[in-house]
């Protein structure tokens, strides 16, 4: 795959929904990974809640072409160094922390901060932030919320990320400040435990073709 490092803003547009993946055995990864791209879901979020996760996305940034990898649960600055030397092209946290502000400003990688309030949101705006991670989505008001947070922040963009399902994407999708979803549901762990990569593409083509 190529190195060329994506804004956030890029990052997001690239596909309606960004899978959002524990991966629980290494040899899994590029399997999985494949699978995804194959049904037009190119931005991968491989959670860093697994001891192989690190391992995961150096595999597959070096194996699989056309895949964008990403490293989620990004806690602190030693997560973001580990990640970045892994090959992840962008970063998404949970949250947003002056330390964090400091290492995504001087990192060529995207990153995508999570935001729960409009004050957490305001912070990420006096750091030079446009582009946010709404978490947790639906235990914080799901798409009314962010409907109503366009009120007042109508220039920035959105992922939500939380519980969301194939049935609830589209009506964030539909929210002028959202741009893509995350989710799991691309990737259920039956599936990946069987290694049903058929099913796991179909997943993602359906996904992939949602509007926007």
């Amino acid at each position: 795959m190529t190195n060329r490092m994506l804004s956030t803003s890029q990052v997001m547009a690239l596909c309606p929904v960004i899978p959002v993946l524990t991966i629980e055995r290494a040899s899994d990864a590029v399997p999985l990974a494949r699978a995804l791209v194959a049904g037009g879901l190119r931005v991968l979020e491989i959670t860093l809640r697994t001891p192989v996760a690190i391992e995961a996305i150096a595999l597959i940034s070096r194996e699989v072409e056309g895949a964008v990898t990403g490293a989620g649960t990004v806690l602190n600055v030693g997560d973001w160094a580990r990640a970045e030397k892994a090959g992840a092209q962008f970063i998404v946290s949970p949250g947003l922390t002056q330390p964090l502000i400091d290492v995504a400003a001087a990192s060529p990688l995207a990153f995508l901060p999570g935001v729960a309030t409009a004050g957490e949101l305001m912070r990420g705006l006096d750091a030079g932030l446009t582009s946010f991670k709404f978490f947790p989505a639906e235990t914080c008001g799901g798409a009314p919320a962010l409907k109503a947070l366009y009120g007042p922040f109508t220039d920035i963009r959105f992922c939500p990320t939380g519980g969301i399902s194939a049935k609830t994407a589209p009506d964030y999708l539909a929210l002028p400040n959202v741009i893509c979803v995350g989710g799991g549901w691309v990737a259920p762990a039956d599936a990946l435990a069987a290694g049903d990569f058929g099913r796991i593409t179909d997943l993602a083509r359906a996904a992939s073709a949602l509007e926007r």
